[in-house]
């Protein structure tokens, strides 16, 4: 039977159960993506490490690799016939044939774009930002055509700061924070959702020839987790973005959950959960409750941290807040375990580096509101989780259509 592999949405190579004839181009094309795959996953790959970790004989993985070299993917290092042994040496027989990614032969783009403002990285074929750039939005409804050019500049600024040009982005990874299907449609039941239905896909390609990859972002935050983040080797994964509102990523046996519409995840029926009542994320119940308690509540975030500074300090009013922020997260935790029992569920955003402080309250807490608590940690990765994912998404498009894409980048 001919050889027949797949590449998960995170890199891996499973080898699944014969589903009937594949054509020689089918092959062709999950051969390349492996190989693509595990050269990107090592600094260099010999013929032999290849087979191990993709599975492949060694004529398959040397034809694949001779058509990356001839695309322009990838390139042999010390090549048969080179530096010859010199006389006298120990070495005997044919040298190790090795490979490495050309890891600048193009570059993606990762977009985390929200109501407020839009960041946008550049990376290249190892997943390495290489440039970035932000911009603000001066309103969150504002018109499309508005919301379009204000994310096509910071792209083109994030180009410009790796030094790159618009013709060497071989696919855009963009996550908004709205549900979006499986076909990359925005869910825009809501007027909120719909602000970022903008039809920024068509609008980039007819501006530059991108293929734009558009997803919810907190499901791009749960593949940044995955690739980067605590989440590694996990398959079922929930990550929270918990900022000003609550919005979940969630991973089932490794892919992706959208749901009829791309709902799933979507966080507003916490309104009709005992002791929660809405889907506003921990910056915001800070904000809020210190506000009642007579604090300061301008500021957003940098107020959200202050409840956390004080707290640390030992302020009793501080400490209330976070002891009512671990038991509210904690029936927020408890509601999704019950629902999807995931092994992990983190804690990501902007809030992720204040919001350890409530792991210890919201362990305890759990077992009292769920009979399947899972274990509970925050994201190291910041405010950047949301572009990480979305670096990763479009790599995986590109690892998964080498043969199709085309390389302008120089060889």
């Amino acid at each position: 039977m001919p050889e027949q592999l797949w590449v998960g949405i995170h890199g891996e190579v499973k080898i699944p159960k014969p589903q009937g004839a594949a054509t020689p181009p089918l092959l062709r094309r999950v051969n390349a993506q492996a190989v693509l795959a595990a050269i990107r996953g090592a600094e260099v790959a010999t013929g032999t490490e290849l087979m191990a970790g993709t599975g492949l004989t060694r004529a398959s993985v040397i034809a694949v690799c001779e058509d990356l070299i001839r695309r322009g993917w990838i390139r042999e290092l010390d090549a048969p016939g080179k530096n010859p042994p010199s006389a006298g040496s120990a070495q005997k027989g044919r040298p190790a044939r090795r490979f490495e990614l050309k890891d600048r032969a193009g570059v993606v783009l990762g977009l985390d774009i929200g109501a407020a403002t839009t960041t946008a990285v550049v990376a290249d074929l190892r997943g390495r930002v290489i440039g970035r750039a932000g911009a603000s939005f001066r309103a969150a409804d504002i018109p499309a055509s508005e919301r379009i050019t204000v994310v096509d500049r910071a792209c083109r600024q994030a180009l410009a700061a790796a030094g790159e040009n618009p013709g060497t982005v071989l696919a855009v990874g963009a996550g908004i924070a709205a549900p979006v299907d499986r076909d990359g449609n925005v869910l825009s039941a809501q007027h909120f959702w719909s602000l970022f239905d903008v039809g920024l896909r068509s609008a980039l390609a007819e501006l530059h020839g991108w293929r734009v990859l558009l997803e919810n972002d907190a499901n791009l935050a749960a593949l940044g987790e995955r690739w980067r983040g605590s989440g590694g080797g996990v398959d079922d994964l929930v990550v929270l973005l918990a900022g000003e509102r609550l919005g979940a990523g969630v991973l089932e046996s490794g892919r992706l959950l959208h749901g009829h519409g791309g709902g799933a995840g979507e966080m507003g029926f916490l309104g009709m959960v005992a002791g929660v009542g809405s889907s506003d994320g921990i910056a915001s119940l800070a904000r809020q409750w210190q506000g009642a308690d007579g604090g300061p509540t301008a500021g957003g975030q940098a107020s959200a941290r202050r409840v956390f500074t004080d707290a640390a300090a030992g302020d009793t009013a501080a400490l209330a807040i976070l002891d009512r922020l671990s038991e509210r997260m904690a029936r927020v935790i408890a509601a999704i375990a019950s629902l999807i029992n995931p092994e992990l569920v983190v804690i990501g955003g902007a809030v992720a580096d204040s919001a350890g402080a409530l792991l210890p309250g919201i362990t305890a807490a759990l077992p009292r509101f769920t009979a399947t608590p899972p274990r509970v940690t925050v994201s190291p990765l910041g405010d950047a989780i949301v572009t990480v994912g979305a670096v990763r998404h479009a790599l995986d498009f590109v690892e998964a259509n080498a043969l199709e894409l085309e390389l302008t980048a120089p060889a």
